[in-house]
């Protein structure tokens, strides 16, 4: 799934945390939301098994800003950046571990 976010820049700065050497994977996430727990437990595994992965959780409702600017519209939604902080791929829901290594390797 692509969205208008496809192509923008992301950093430190406005994740709230390093990107990883290779790529970053972002989780929006909220309080209340099981999901969004499994997903964090799938991509913290990814971020793990990958050299130079990073995962970064966002809590979506202390971020509105960044929401708003990148359509965020369900929690949990993904987005797997490159080395340079770009978008490369977007999901919303929970994602299969087989799902996001593929989706890394268009960001590798």
């Amino acid at each position: 799934m692509r969205g208008r976010d496809e192509g923008k820049r992301l950093g430190a700065a406005e994740l709230g945390g390093e990107l990883g050497e290779r790529a970053t994977l972002v989780q929006f996430s909220s309080a209340f939301c099981a999901p969004c727990r499994a997903t964090r437990r799938v991509l913290g595994e990814v971020a793990g098994m990958v050299p130079g992965v990073t995962h970064i959780e966002i809590d979506a409702e202390a971020r509105l800003d960044l929401v708003r600017e990148l359509g965020i519209l369900k929690t949990p939604t993904v987005l797997v950046l490159d080395a340079g902080g770009r978008v490369v791929r977007r999901a919303a829901g929970q994602p299969r571990k087989a799902d996001v290594i593929a989706a890394l390797g268009e960001a590798v």
